[in-house]
């Protein structure tokens, strides 16, 4: 049975926005006698707003975190999600003891390796050399220790040539390529990385995928991976917490913490009232309707795809100041369609008030996709919703013969001849 590594009751953390204090001395000295001498709750953050970035509002105390229950065991390799501003990389910090709680308990155990943002623990007057030594004298590792895994570490890095420069002359990619090796190999129970790995290139980031991979499956030691990257988090992670506004929106297995995360928006055909959107708000998405070969029928494979936007055009915009586009993705992320009115020969001298997308054969498999739409007027971003709806497709005889390819086989299925000679 797996024990418990981690273990976080109640865990929340306030930030003042503008100027630190409370505005008087006399509270000043309250809030300091209540916290510090009675050990009391500081009686200044009960009117703490929740952390909604996209909202104004009245306090100036915001939650990063807020009521944050949770439990992580030995072995687990876990996905932190959320938007911008979610408060993951705060969760982060209070784990790795960068910085303490508000209010609330974690409990550790083990030794915690931490990749945060890039470069973090080191000292930059110090070579790459002298600061594995560093890192690992910081996680309570003896010389020896070290010095048995110097050499992995190095080759991991790829900066072998640079390892007894200073570390200030790192580019922003060497520096992470060492960071991460040093947190990787040092022998912590528990591993804890940020989206730092968006900072290497293609290879590297697979090769810290891979690493991670083992660390977690092959040597039982826990992993925390914060990524916007959902394909890596489902490759890398069994488990999952999304945070949402500061607070936890879910905590279960990862598939369903991606599903979770990327229906922000309960996928409403109602688009008007879209949390998060984005822009100038001249033309505005009021409505969408996806359907088949007409308005009555399902979308399914091999036949007609329609998506028909009815628009929010008060000033009456022409299209040809008009640009949409529609992006559509799987429930991971990963990207399979990119339509544009930029593409086509679209008449010019209409005030729209609906836009209508025609694809004369869905090649998408049966699956749940969801779509990102984007509209501009004049060049400038009138309106963005991201992950606006969804487009639900159900299997179809799109060979012409009857067969039905399983979606683990395919998500985009393809007209093809095959010639035996």
């Amino acid at each position: 049975m797996s024990k418990a590594v981690i273990q976080v009751e109640n865990l929340s953390k306030a930030y003042q926005i503008g100027q630190i204090g409370t505005g008087t001395i006399s509270r000043d000295l309250e809030r300091f006698f209540a916290t510090k001498i009675l050990g009391k709750d500081d009686p200044f953050l009960k009117i703490g707003e929740t952390n909604d970035r996209s909202t104004k509002g009245k306090s100036d105390i915001v939650w990063s975190l807020k009521d944050i229950n949770f439990e992580i065991n030995q072995g687990d390799a876990v996905g932190i999600i959320g938007k911008n501003g979610a408060g993951k990389s705060t969760l982060l910090k209070l784990l790795s003891r960068v910085t303490g709680p508000t209010t609330g308990e974690i409990k550790v155990k083990g030794r915690i390796a931490s990749l945060l943002e890039v470069g973090t623990g080191f000292h930059p007057e110090l070579s790459g050399r002298e600061n594995i030594y560093l890192n690992g004298a910081i996680l309570g590792m003896r010389k020896k220790e070290i010095t048995r895994k110097l050499d992995e570490i190095i080759d991991f890095s790829g900066v072998e040539r640079y390892i007894d420069t200073p570390v200030k002359r790192y580019s922003s990619g060497m520096y992470v390529r060492l960071a991460f090796a040093v947190a990787a190999h040092l022998e912590s129970e528990i591993l804890i990385v940020d989206e730092v790995l968006a900072v290497g290139d293609a290879e590297f980031q697979k090769k810290c995928l891979g690493k991670m991979g083992d660390i977690s499956k092959g040597e039982g030691r826990t992993v925390l991976f914060v990524s916007h990257n959902m394909a890596a988090v489902k490759n890398l992670c069994t488990k999952g917490i999304v945070l949402e506004n500061g607070q936890l929106a879910f905590n279960g297995n990862i598939e369903e913490c991606i599903s979770k995360y990327l229906q922000g928006n309960s996928f409403s055909n109602e688009l008007i009232n879209a949390r998060g959107r984005k822009g100038s708000g001249k033309v505005k998405f009021e409505k969408v309707s996806v359907f088949g070969n007409d308005e009555t029928q399902n979308v399914v494979s091999g036949e007609k795809l329609n998506i028909l936007f009815n628009l929010e055009n008060n000033n009456g915009i022409s299209n040809d100041r008009i640009r949409l586009d529609v992006r559509i993705e799987d429930d991971f992320g990963q990207r399979f369609s990119w339509v544009s009115s930029s593409l086509v020969s679209i008449e010019n001298d209409l005030v729209p008030k609906s836009i209508l997308i025609h694809y004369p054969r869905n090649n998408f498999n049966n699956g749940i996709y969801f779509a990102t739409i984007f509209m501009t007027v004049d060049d400038e971003v009138s309106d963005f919703i991201e992950n606006a709806f969804q487009i639900i497709v159900e299997s179809g005889n799109f060979f012409s013969n009857g067969k039905i390819v399983p979606e683990k086989q395919s998500k985009i299925l393809m007209d093809f001849d095959m010639i035996f000679s």
